[in-house]
Order: C-alpha cells, then structure tokens, then sequence
C-alpha cells in the first residue's frame, strides 16, 4: 500500500511539478520542492498512526518527485551540445550512489523513524540553492529573461577564467529575439505541443511506462534472489554505475536511436533468458539480474536525453514530465509483478522481455538528436531529423564550445 500511495504522489506530482519548472523555473522548483519534500519526510518520521504516514508519504511525492527530472534538465541546459551526456551522467551517477548507500543506511539504520529523519533533515538545506545554483540559461532565454541569462553566461565565464567576447553575448541575444519573434508560440504551448507532437509523444510514454516497469520491477524483486538482502539492494544500485556510463561511450558514436534500442535489446535477451534458469541457480540468477539492471539503467539514461531533446524548451520539462507520468502507471503495477509468479514462476521475466522487446524496436520511429543543439521553437523540434548536426555560427556556440575550442 505504501508503495502504491508512493506512485500516486508521483503520477500528480510529476506533472504539476514539469509544469511549475516550466512556468517558474528550474532552479526555484528545485528549491521550493526539495525543502519541501524534505519537510514531509520528517513530518513523516512523527506519524502517531499508519494513516497519517499514508498521508505524508504521498505529500512527499506530490511535492518532491520533480527533483530528479528537472535536475537532469537544468544538467543538460546548461551545457553545449557536446557536454551534455557527460553532464547528465555525472548527475544520474551520484543517483546511483544515492540507491546504494541507502541500502548501507538500511542495514545501520533498522528504526524506520531514524532512518526517515537522517536521509529528509539534511535536504531541508535545498532551500538555498535559490541562492547558489545558477538558473537555466536557456530557461531565461525562452522567457525573455535576455540580461539575466546574459549574467549567467558572464559570471560562469568568471569561475572558469574564460574569456567571454561580448560581441557573442549580443549576437546570442539577438539570435534568440529574432526565433521568439517567429516563434508564433500560443498562450497555451503545452496543449499545441500535445496536438503537434501526438505520435512522439505517444511512442515516448510507451517507452516510459516500459522502462519504470522493468527498472522498479527488478529493483523489488532484488531482495528475492538469495543471500543479503540488503547486499543485493546495494548491487543493484552499484551495477547502474557502469550503466550510465556506458552512455558516454555509444551514445555519440552510435546515436541517441540505435543506443536505445539496443540496451533494451540487450535487456529483453536477459529477461527471457533467465526464464532458461533453474530457481536454485543464484550464480546464474544474479548474473542475468545485473546484466539486465545494467542494460535498462544504460536504456533510461539514453531516454532521458531523448525526451529532452526532441522537444522544444518552452515546453521540454512540461513534456517530460507528462511522459514521467505515464511512466509512473509502470511504477504502480512494478510491485504486482511478483504475484505472476504464482501462476507461472518466469511470468514477470516474459512480460519484462515482452516489453522491452516491442519497445525497444519502436523507439527507431524517434529522430535522431546526437549532437545537435537544442530546440527552442517547436518548429526547430518537429525538423530534428533535417536538423544538421552541431548548428552553425552562434546556435553551435549558445553555452557550447566556442571557435577556440573553449566552454
């Protein structure tokens, strides 16, 4: 029941909290909703009774589940076309380790409310990232926020001791009121954007709703393969190191597309496979456990940079989230998963591969984004594929490298 209330919060408050990043910010949704989501779990920690921990636990969701999307975004935005998956990477590794030392924590920690109060206090301090984060240029761009985006370019020169011409800071500005003027953006972008991109969005939700089934669905089902339980949790979160980094290696040499389809491949041939296993097997088990954990981590991080980049800025952290959302519906049924097996013990590894296997070839009908700036109008997104890779003059430039090769 807990987890399922827990996907609830997510499934409102994903949504809610892409459309509030959109409106307001990244930096400040990051702000408000860390300390607030910190705020619920200590609340929770205090729960007088199973009701009242329901209550907060999907609080904490509602509030806080925007957190890791809109990091990722305002990862990747502030970044030139070729630092983006390294940028993203660093960011989804330190998730990762988060996964892994909260089973070390488990494992110390066995008093729900202590373990509550040490991970939610600290996040409290989230607050004064409204204070020390810089906000995302391409955010202000696309609000017409021209000099405060302008501030950030220049002070991020600063603390790298770059050389920042000014004469490109201007013909940066006027690139971008020249694209808001054509634009033509409605008041309403988000519901435009669903009518505009109705198929990608589409292909891009089935893709969520595979991946948060198959990734949730092996996490839980972690503690079931034999030995610790709280060692397995911490493999699991271990063994998505190598996969998010593996993205670094393929993902511009081989394309957003075909990275995609050929990790959840990969997973597919795992899942399947272990069907082949005998249950005493627990070498064999673990083994297909974390070859196919590693290959679905490898496929979500490539599936985050394609949802952010094949739609446009003014509405990318609204779709994402809309796609996120979908995706919780896989989250939800993940931990019923399980209860197949009482029907047929490799049920849930046949539907992981099913899944993954029809998902994993529709992603093909996805425009290919390696290396290619930014979207800013939905135009410039519906065109990726005419789109040349690393734009000419002042659009490669945008926050990216500049003709000496400097960031």
């Amino acid at each position: 029941m807990v987890g399922t209330v827990n996907n609830i919060g997510q499934f409102v408050g994903i949504p809610l909290g892409g459309y509030f990043a959109d409106r307001f910010g990244r930096r400040t949704m990051l702000a408000v909703a860390g300390s607030l989501s910190a705020l619920m779990g200590v609340i929770r920690s205090l729960s007088s009774n199973y009701p009242m921990f329901l209550a907060f636990e999907f609080l904490d969701m509602a509030v806080g589940s925007t957190l890791f999307p809109t990091a990722f975004l305002l990862a990747i935005e502030l970044v030139g076309p070729k630092r983006r998956v390294a940028a993203a990477t660093i960011i989804t590794i330190f998730y990762a380790l988060g996964e892994a030392f909260l089973g070390f924590l488990a494992s110390q920690v066995q008093h729900w409310r202590w373990l509550l109060r040490v991970l939610y206090a600290p996040a409290i301090l989230q607050i004064l990232f409204l204070w020390i984060l810089p906000e995302s240029v391409r955010w202000l761009l696309s609000q017409g926020a021209e000099e405060r985006a302008a501030a950030v370019l220049r002070r991020a020169a600063r603390i790298n001791k770059r050389t920042l011409p000014e004469e490109q800071v201007e013909e940066l500005l006027a690139t971008n009121r020249q694209k808001l003027s054509q634009a033509n953006e409605s008041q309403y972008p988000i519901m435009r954007a669903v009518r505009f991109f109705s198929l990608r969005i589409a292909n891009c939700c089935l893709c969520w709703f595979t991946h948060t089934l198959i990734a949730l669905g092996l996490s839980l089902n972690s503690v079931n393969l034999g030995g610790s339980k709280y060692t397995n949790f911490m493999l699991n979160g271990f063994i998505q190191i190598p996969g998010l980094l593996l993205p670094l290696v393929i993902m511009d040499r081989v394309g957003r597309r075909y990275s995609l389809c050929a990790s959840m491949l990969l997973c597919a041939i795992c899942m399947g496979a272990s069907a082949g296993v005998a249950a005493d097997n627990y070498a064999g088990s673990l083994t297909l456990f974390l070859i196919g954990k590693l290959a679905i981590t490898c496929s979500f991080q490539i599936l985050y940079f394609f949802t952010s980049e094949i739609f446009p800025t003014n509405v990318r952290n609204s779709l994402l989230s809309l796609c996120s959302m979908v995706g919780r519906i896989g989250s939800m049924l993940a931990p019923q998963t399980p209860l197949l097996a009482k029907y047929y013990i490799y049920a849930p590894q046949i539907l992981f591969a099913t899944f993954a296997l029809i998902s994993g070839f529709l992603t093909l009908a996805f425009p290919e984004t390696a290396d290619k700036v930014l979207p800013t109008t939905m135009e410039e997104a519906r065109d990726l594929n005419l789109a040349k890779r690393r734009g000419q003059g002042v659009a490669e430039e945008e926050l990216g490298e500049g003709p000496n090769g400097s960031q």
